[in-house]
């Protein structure tokens, strides 16, 4: 839907927070069918943030044109001015709850995040951990366990270098 509002096929007014719904729902059900993760709890708190600024902003999560550019992102700032954008709206004198939306910049990754981002990608390292010391069903030592977990978690940091 993105890709169709930013091309003109969809009205960013509506088809932002359509999208936004069904990723909450498919997302919520996955948490639920997997609440026995403990990790996900951390997840769950940042679905809640996001979730929480992006209504209080009419179905938009607001982005901080300085985290954007702090972040190495240019050009986005007519884009968010005319609404082109299905998802993110311009973060301004307006915004409610400001300090919730994407206004933290990774310049490595050439993202700006919101802290709601922060905590979900904590939960997704932490089920990773859990699912890293539960894999194989048997007993492993202290020093396997971490091994273990720190080649799970250098896995991630490779993908999320390599997808920047």
């Amino acid at each position: 839907m993105a890709f169709g509002t930013y091309r003109g096929l969809f009205q960013p007014d509506w088809a932002g927070p359509l999208a936004r719904t069904l990723v909450l729902l498919l997302v919520g059900y996955g948490l639920y069918q997997n609440r026995h993760l403990r990790s996900l709890y951390l997840v769950l708190g940042g679905l809640f943030l996001n979730t929480l600024v992006i209504f209080a902003n009419g179905g938009h999560m607001p982005v901080s044109l300085a985290a954007l550019e702090r972040a190495g992102l240019e050009g986005w700032e007519e884009i968010l001015k005319e609404r082109r954008d299905a998802v993110h709206t311009l973060l301004d004198e307006n915004t409610r709850l400001p300090f919730l939306g994407d206004v933290i910049a990774l310049p490595p990754l050439r993202k700006a995040v919101s802290p709601g981002d922060l905590f979900i990608l904590a939960g997704i390292a932490g089920v990773v951990v859990e699912g890293a010391l539960r894999a194989g069903g048997r007993r492993l030592s202290r020093r396997q366990q971490a091994l273990r977990v720190l080649a799970f978690l250098l896995l991630i940091l490779l993908l999320l270098a390599w997808r920047a």
